[in-house]
């Protein structure tokens, strides 16, 4: 297998090419992977069982049949050890895409991440390319036992070398996907699991380096900027939209970049609206909120109408199923914020 194969071009376009399908987010996922693999053979999958069963999610469902068990990999249970070979195999000249089957597995392979992974490429200037993708399904929202349910991302955002996605919509979660297996750099690519069976239109066309940063306006407003990633981005528009019924316009800003941040986008916005709320599932104490809040205090104190709102978990372990609903940023919750704003 030639680890040397030449990446199609955006002038060539492959044969899924413009091709728009209504997929579920977690095919949209399985859809990004097939394009990859089909176009870059050093495009190596691992995990466990990700092969014959298709994951926990089915996610990589179907792909051992095209691709086959060199390419698919089944690995033994042992989350530092797939990490670590995947470093390996990056550093030889494939591009491994590793999937963790739950996000609360992750923290067994947390010191290759975060001591070899991480720094790399810095540590040689640049010399040494580590293009690993870790794929984790996050967040509550799905009745998941204890170590099942969490939002590690917090941990991630603040390790420089690494860059951390995720998506919130169908579209997203292939167009991301692929532009981050085609990235030099690491990325730590977050599926939130609530979203895996929501359906969308998916263009399953080549991506471009710059879909892979930059914060979307989803929805304009003017007088509060609701600003949020992956699986609170629904709970979002919702919000925004009970709030124009209501004479209030709210505008939602989706992230899908947390490390780097676009602040530039979150800034012009909330410049606008003179009203910020921003909503995460982990906890708000040093939570990736807390960053985005204190840049936009710095660079709009003279456009804030009122003090900035963060919506989040407790600053406690992540709880049992039975209480999600008082630990995860709800509608209510994010209403309350609103409305303390709007006091001002």
């Amino acid at each position: 297998m030639s680890t040397q194969t030449a990446r199609p071009s955006a002038s060539s376009p492959s044969a899924q090419d413009a091709e728009t399908v209504s997929l579920p987010f977690g095919k949209a996922i399985t859809a990004a992977l097939h394009d990859e693999l089909a176009s870059d053979e050093s495009v190596i999958l691992s995990g466990e069982d990700i092969g014959q069963l298709g994951g926990v999610f089915r996610v990589t469902q179907g792909l051992i049949e095209t691709f086959g068990s060199d390419r698919v990999r089944d690995t033994p249970l042992a989350e530092a050890g797939i990490v670590g070979t995947a470093i390996g195999m990056a550093m030889g000249g494939y591009r491994p895409v590793v999937e963790i089957q739950f996000d609360g597995f992750v923290f067994p392979a947390f010191s290759q991440i975060t001591t070899q992974l991480a720094k790399l490429r810095y540590r040689s200037s640049g010399q040494l390319e580590v293009p690993v993708v870790i794929r984790i399904p996050y967040g509550g929202g799905i009745g998941a036992i204890e170590h099942h349910g969490e939002s590690p991302e917090g941990y991630f955002t603040q390790t420089p070398g690494l860059r951390v996605v995720t998506p919130a919509h169908p579209q997203e979660a292939y167009t991301l996907l692929r532009a981050a297996i085609r990235c030099p750099d690491p990325v730590i690519y977050l599926e939130p699991k609530s979203r895996y069976w929501v359906k969308g239109e998916v263009r399953r066309s080549t991506p471009e380096a710059s879909d892979l940063d930059g914060a979307v306006i989803e929805r304009d407003g003017d007088d509060v900027t609701l600003i949020g990633y992956g699986p609170v981005v629904p709970t979002l528009h919702e919000v925004a939209g009970e709030l124009n019924d209501g004479g209030v316009s709210a505008e939602v800003v989706n992230l899908r970049s947390l490390s780097p941040l676009d602040l530039e986008t979150c800034a012009d916005s909330v410049r606008a609206t003179g009203r910020a709320v921003i909503a995460h599932e982990p906890p708000t104490t040093f939570g990736p909120g807390a960053e985005l809040a204190a840049h936009l205090a710095h660079e709009c104190f003279y456009s804030l109408e009122a003090p900035i709102e963060r919506v989040g978990g407790a600053f406690t372990p992540y709880p049992a199923a039975a209480f999600e609903h008082a630990y995860l940023p709800t509608a209510e919750r994010l209403h309350l914020a609103v409305r303390r704003t709007l006091e001002h």
